[in-house]
This record gives structure tokens, C-alpha cells and sequence, in this order.
């Protein structure tokens, strides 16, 4: 059995594109994972993926998610409130001054609460400005990304929102599978 999946991408060609949400009250940090750590990013992967089908890096070697941590100009930035995961974004300089927001997202029990849109105006502030922590990269001239109608059903609002706009559409046929989730039951809240 196939689903049908409409895949969009966008961008944005300046630092004033970007429209930032304001930051949500209480006890939230966004920091950088320095340390590239296959066993935190493969967690943070399965735990905000989990529940809308990323399945694209769950059969990865270590040697492979380690080889993808450690590419110039890849970046991880991760929420955290109260000190737990909340969500990241990931991304990933390429060539020519272009950077993209390869993931981002948040764990389930975590959405909802405002954090989304601020996490993802602190990313896309972050890729314009990676050039400057990354010696040897060539300014940011683009901050792009493509989301998929098997994301959340507020991702491409969001994106609208903080200034990303389309620059194309794919509509494809995948096989069906299921959500893998991190555990079955994982989406469950009390």
C-alpha cells in the first residue's frame, strides 16, 4: 500500500526574511550540542520523529551518523525546558553560501506550548549567522528546507510564519509504513 506525499520547499535569501517568534515564558534554553554525539542526535531523531514517520536515518550505522556529525558547518541546537530535551533543529552548510535546516522539530509531549516557533526563529538565526563559527564557510546567502504532509499539521504554518517562502512542490507516491515511534505508546499522554 502507497500514500501520497506532497513535499514542499522553502527558503529564505536575507536575514530580513526572517520574522521571529516571540520566546515562550519560563525556563527554556536553546544550546548548541558541541560535542558530536551519534547516540544524543540518533535519540533526539527517533524521539521527534517517531510519531510522523522519519525513517530516513534509522538504519544508520554509528560510523555513518558520525561521519554526517562531523561535516563542516553541520550544527545541532537543541531546546531544552527545565533542563529536559524539548526538540532541535539541525543544520547543514553547503556550498555556496546555502544552509539547510536538514531537521527540526519537537518531542511530542512538548508541542503546543510555543516552543516550535521560537526554537525555529533561534535556528534560522543561527544558519545565517554560522559562517561566523565556522572559519572557512562562505556566508550564509540562503536558509532553506522542504517539509512533507506527513509532518505535523502545523509545520508549514510555522515556516510561513517566520518568513520562509515556497520555492517548490513535488507530490510523490511512498509506501506506506507505520510510525515507528521511540516506543509504542510513546505519543501517549495523560
Amino acid at each position: 500500500m502507497s500514500i501520497t506525499v506532497t513535499t514542499w520547499s522553502l527558503e529564505q535569501t536575507s536575514p530580513a526574511d526572517l520574522r521571529p517568534a516571540a520566546a515562550p515564558g519560563g525556563d527554556l534554553r536553546i544550546v548548541r550540542a558541541e560535542v558530536p554525539s551519534p547516540e544524543f542526535s540518533r535519540f533526539l531523531y527517533t524521539a521527534v520523529g517517531g510519531d510522523i514517520r522519519w525513517t530516513d536515518r534509522l538504519g544508520m550505522t554509528y560510523a555513518q551518523w558520525e561521519e554526517m556529525l562531523a561535516r563542516p558547518g553541520t550544527e545541532t541546537w537543541v531546546a531544552y525546558e527545565k533542563g529536559t530535551p524539548a526538540g532541535y533543529v539541525e543544520l547543514e552548510a553547503q556550498g555556496e553560501g546555502s544552509v539547510e535546516i536538514v531537521y527540526f522539530g519537537l518531542i511530542p509531549a512538548f508541542r503546543g506550548r510555543r516552543i516550535g516557533g521560537h526554537l525555529l526563529s533561534y535556528g534560522v538565526a543561527r544558519a545565517w549567522d554560522l559562517a561566523e563559527r565556522r572559519p572557512g564557510l562562505t556566508p550564509t546567502k540562503r536558509v532553506w528546507l522542504h517539509t512533507c504532509s506527513k509532518d505535523g499539521p502545523h509545520a508549514m504554518d510555522n515556516y510561513l510564519r517566520r518568513g520562509f517562502t515556497l520555492f517548490d512542490t513535488k507530490v510523490t507516491e511512498e509506501p506506506e509504513v507505520a510510525a515507528p515511534g521511540p516506543w509504542p505508546g510513546a505519543d501517549a499522554r495523560p
